[in-house]
């Protein structure tokens, strides 16, 4: 105990150079650091030191235990006492800013929204805390889907950051802008706002790592906004650019210089994050333009990568960047006839998702659609169309336009082959009618929904009307290098040419349509081009290419046969049942053969 001559501070000081200690003792002794700051109101402490232990318990609590009410009543105390000292700017606002935090993790977002606004309200002769609370109510918005509030907190603070003199932050506030309008669609807005994000960047001045995080930044989005477009090739120097930028960062040193502006005291992500998304972009570009080899590739170095951060960062956008690169990859392995892999690693999405509640409402709705195309892939039609209509139901249509369109095609896909579902597929095809207001803008999702209209016309022996729809598809995928659609509207012409007796013309589709899906590599394009050049041969009477033919698609027929009996051997086969609820993991059961045929497949 202190004695009456003893200076106030050398017992505060024992007691919190004790709790440091045991905070950061390995390992942490937690209980005997809350016991050495609890002993510091014994001694009665003015009210700076008060507030300043009060925040303190509050954040080893928060960071370290699960006692969130105590932690909250800490909390809410250092904000009170705070609020009524002069210059205590830093106690005061990061009690406010984890204190908000705290709330939202307890759902009690509406406690946390008047707090923010009123520690936003009195940070303004406080520029890096002003900012960093903006950010923060403006990310709670997001999180809340209110798009449009979070918008002009960002705009607020790209002006008070224009104010004070930060070009850098208030570039961080305007791209911050930029991807949430980019989330809305308003492209209208957009556009002008990048152009002035890139003079922004251009201009500024200052640390190499910061001026190169913000071009990142900047390339992100912009390659972001062609991939949403469908614009495959027009994103491909945007892309290089952004690979560059990431080398160019990958090789300069973090300077341990504080920027003298305190609103400058931000950045982006990690350059070890930053590293992870430029890898997840390249995977969805070529999975997108049909180069499935190399994003194979992007996903191996990538999944790599996210493994070592994951031993030591716990920050839940890896777990996102994790299952938006397993997403991708598993439509790639379907293509490449590799189902029982895509299972297995649909599996693991389901494992992800069912460790945050977050991740899951985000990714229901692509975790039922990658099942919904499994499905196709095994011939199982009756749960693929399962798989759909819960994809629907679960789906944010208001921000997910591209993906409602995506299963939609898919869909009407599967009433297309079913051959039995007229009303339904009218339904379908009235809301997806590429010649007349189709709903989103993707030039990928348009030239697929014109295939999808080709093979109905097909299936329907309305010839001239089907290679209508499919020259329009193929004029769209040869515009931007969509290789996949390319090759499934060759082969399908090949085929309509081969039915009206016209050979000649089916070769030159067909050769081509095999070259493409070699290049790929698209299995099941493979298989129907084989067959049909089978029988072309057969009909011009090229024995020895005949022969060929058939040898090739004997090969193929063997190989995704295997694959068929290999995918629906394994227990998580089951998965094609779930269509409600929260992802099931674990309560695979095995199963002793594939219950499907391949009779349609092949």
């Amino acid at each position: 105990m202190a004695t009456s001559g003893e200076a106030p501070e050398s017992w505060y000081l024992a007691l919190l150079g004790f709790a440091e200690h045991f905070r950061t003792s390995s390992p942490p002794k937690i209980r005997l650091c809350v016991h050495c700051l609890e002993a510091v109101f014994q001694f009665k402490p003015p009210q700076r030191v008060e507030a300043r232990t009060h925040l303190q318990l509050g954040s080893v609590l928060y960071h370290h235990t699960k006692n969130t009410e105590l932690a909250r009543s800490h909390l809410e105390k250092a904000w009170f006492i705070s609020q009524q000292i002069p210059q205590f700017e830093d106690v005061k606002f990061e009690a406010a800013s984890l204190l908000s935090e705290l709330y939202c993790q307890q759902n009690l977002v509406d406690s946390a929204k008047p707090l923010l606004r009123k520690a936003i309200q009195i940070s303004q002769q406080t520029p890096y805390w002003h900012c960093r609370l903006l950010f923060q109510l403006a990310q709670l918005h997001t999180l809340e889907k209110d798009l449009v509030s979070a918008c002009d907190l960002l705009g607020v603070g790209a002006e008070y950051t224009r104010v004070v003199g930060s070009e850098y932050t208030r570039a961080l506030f305007l791209l911050s802008k930029g991807m949430l309008l980019l989330m809305e669609r308003k492209l209208g807005e957009v556009h002008p706002l990048l152009t002035l994000c890139g003079t922004i960047v251009e201009n500024w001045q200052g640390n190499p790592i910061q001026k190169e995080s913000l071009r990142v930044f900047f390339l992100v989005l912009q390659v972001t906004h062609y991939l949403d477009a469908g614009q495959v090739k027009s994103v491909k120097p945007c892309l290089k650019q952004l690979q560059q930028c990431i080398q160019t960062i990958s090789t300069l040193h973090d300077d341990e210089i504080l920027p003298s502006n305190p609103a400058d005291l931000f950045h982006w992500l990690p350059k070890e994050h930053m590293c992870v998304l430029v890898y997840l972009l390249t995977v969805m570009h070529s999975m997108q333009a049909g180069y499935l080899e190399k994003a194979q590739k992007y996903t191996d170095k990538a999944l790599m990568q996210l493994e070592k951060l994951k031993m030591l960062d716990s920050s839940p956008i890896l777990s996102t960047f994790q299952v938006i690169l397993l997403e991708h990859i598993i439509m790639c392995r379907l293509v490449t006839g590799h189902k029982a892999t895509a299972l297995q690693e649909i599996s693991q999405v389901c494992q992800l998702c069912a460790q945050s509640p977050r991740l899951f409402t985000n990714h229901a709705s692509q975790l039922h659609t990658l099942l919904g195309l499994y499905c196709i892939s095994v011939n199982c039609m009756d749960n693929a169309e399962a798989q759909f209509t819960a994809a629907l139901r679960v789906s944010d249509l208001t921000t997910h336009q591209e993906l409602w369109a995506f299963i939609v095609t898919n869909l009407a896909s599967v009433y297309i082959r079913e051959g039995n579902r007229h009303q339904e597929l009218d339904n379908l095809l009235e809301r997806i009618n590429p010649d007349h207001n189709f709903p989103v803008s993707s030039h990928c999702l348009v030239a697929a929904a014109f295939y999808i209209r080709g093979l109905l016309s097909f299936f329907q022996g309305r010839y001239n009307e089907a290679k209508r729809f499919l020259r329009e598809t193929l004029k769209m995928s040869n515009a931007e290098d969509l290789n996949r659609l390319t090759a499934c509207s060759l082969v399908l012409l090949g085929h309509i040419f081969y039915v009206l007796g016209n050979h000649r013309e089916s070769n030159n589709m067909v050769v081509p349509a095999m070259q493409l899906a070699s290049k790929i590599p698209d299995m099941s394009v493979q298989l129907w081009s084989s067959a049909l050049l089978k029988d072309l041969n057969k009909a011009c009477g090229n024995t020895i290419d005949a022969h060929e033919a058939a040898q090739m698609h004997q090969n193929f027929s063997q190989q995704l046969l295997q694959d068929h009996i290999a995918a629906c051997s394994l227990p998580e086969h089951n998965l094609i049942s779930w269509t409600d609820g929260p992802p099931p993991v674990g309560q695979f059961q095995a199963q002793n053969g594939p219950a499907t045929s391949l009779a349609s497949l092949l």
